[in-house]
């Protein structure tokens, strides 16, 4: 399959990475470009909002930080919001080698793929998001990122925890960052116990559940039957899973691997890696944020990385796209 393109610094091509962000990348505002200067945008979230029954479109284009917070509306809104932004880039003649979303990404990942429709899509998303509210509404959770300490040290610091509770980890976002998840007292001691092994800091994240961990298996029986309720065709682009750091190899693995996401970690270095080691050399963030561009670049080194979430960064590429014209991919 032939993927967008563009020059390599020893002059061959390479194709790009679709990378879709997760929880974490919304903020108010984060829509309203789209909508106030795109038809298909408004179109899209018009859609959006019939299937979800819910503002969503008001939402993404002017709700409030503390609105965008509940776990049940970040879900559709990140997820919706990303895949306008696909669908405008894709409409101009975006056609990446491959895609990839971080957790909750993975969706408009696989819509992208042709995997899931976009109905479906945003309908497991919204339940995915209540399923999770329900748990931190029931269990003390919290999520905190380790910064400056290997994977394995974080490992160890979770381990000097145990019997204080749960406390796993949850998001291997790059080399030197790491995320914790589970009840809240053991992510607190784990916490002090990576900064007494020399790590930077400790960030707590305000996310609203302890994701990824064993904590989710709660909700893990009612979500495996919506996702048996919805149909996965095989991919028609590559796909890397956050799961499991490869590539899906069938709509029937994609729907397995949305099960397992639920409790398992985000193997997000690994995905980069798996990208890297294939004809990928640039690395395209299609949705709110700039924290995969960032992780893509401290992951890789010198990856070309482009993001969207801003209306100067998505004009400057949607205009690249429209006019068949390519500029080389910086850091920013």
């Amino acid at each position: 399959m032939t993927g967008w393109t563009g020059p390599g610094s020893d002059g061959t091509t390479v194709g790009c990475l679709a990378m879709f962000p997760g929880q974490g990348s919304q903020r108010p505002g984060m829509a309203r470009h789209l909508l106030d200067t795109y038809p298909s945008a408004r179109d899209l979230f018009a859609r959006a909002d019939e299937i979800l029954d819910l503002p969503l479109s008001r939402i993404c284009a002017s709700g409030t930080a503390a609105e965008l917070a509940r776990t049940e509306i970040t879900q559709p809104a990140v997820a919706a919001t990303s895949l306008v932004v696909w669908e405008l880039l894709h409409d101009a003649g975006y056609h990446p080698a491959a895609a990839a979303g971080h957790s909750l990404g993975e969706y408009p990942a696989l819509v992208a793929a042709g995997v899931l429709s976009l109905e479906s899509a945003l309908q497991l998303v919204q339940l995915r998001g209540r399923l999770m509210g329900k748990v931190a509404r029931e269990v003390p959770g919290a999520m905190a990122a380790v910064l400056g300490l290997t994977a394995d040290q974080v490992q160890a610091a979770c381990s000097a925890a145990e019997g204080l509770g749960l406390v796993q980890v949850a998001n291997y976002n790059d080399p030197l960052q790491t995320v914790i998840s589970g009840h809240a007292h053991a992510v607190e001691v784990a916490g002090r116990s990576a900064l007494e092994a020399g790590a930077d800091k400790v960030v707590p994240l305000d996310v609203g559940a302890p994701f990824h961990c064993s904590l989710m298996s709660a909700v893990e029986e009612e979500f495996t039957e919506a996702l048996a309720a919805h149909p996965f065709a095989d991919p028609v682009l590559p796909v890397i899973s956050s799961v499991t750091g490869t590539y899906i190899g069938s709509g029937e693995e994609a729907r397995e691997l949305l099960r397992r996401q639920l409790t398992s970690p985000v193997h997000w270095v690994e995905v980069l890696r798996t990208a890297a080691r294939h004809p990928v050399g640039a690395y395209t963030e299609i949705g709110p944020g700039r924290v995969l561009s960032g992780l893509a670049r401290r992951t890789l080194g010198e990856a070309r990385t482009r993001s969207t979430g801003d209306p100067r960064r998505l004009t400057a590429l949607y205009g690249e796209l429209a006019s068949e014209t390519w500029q080389e991919p910086v850091a920013s």
